[in-house]
């Protein structure tokens, strides 16, 4: 059967290396590494979808706005890079 398969750049450069190596077609090493892949079971199986179950972490510190974590986050690091500035580190 002729089909139209589009594969990944890294593996067609190990695919050609075989080829290079062994002396066989790029057709017959493309159709031993599938029969190779689907005799061993290498062909793996849809992923199941992935479930995130939300947990509690607990109340919110008072002191600090969540609405705005992304300046809070730049303050800290700003603090904590000019400490080991002043440590010398």
């Amino acid at each position: 059967m002729r089909t139209t398969v589009t594969i990944e750049d890294a593996l067609a450069k190990e695919l050609k290396e075989i080829v290079r190596r062994s002396g066989r077609s790029f057709k017959q090493v493309v159709n031993d590494a599938l029969r190779a892949g689907i005799r061993d079971g290498h062909i793996a199986k849809a992923p199941r979808r992935y479930r995130l179950i939300p947990q509690s972490m607990g109340d919110v510190d008072g002191r600090f706005n969540l609405d705005k974590a992304l300046l809070l986050g730049n303050r800290l690091e700003g603090e904590e890079l000019a400490h080991k500035r002043m440590l010398g580190k």
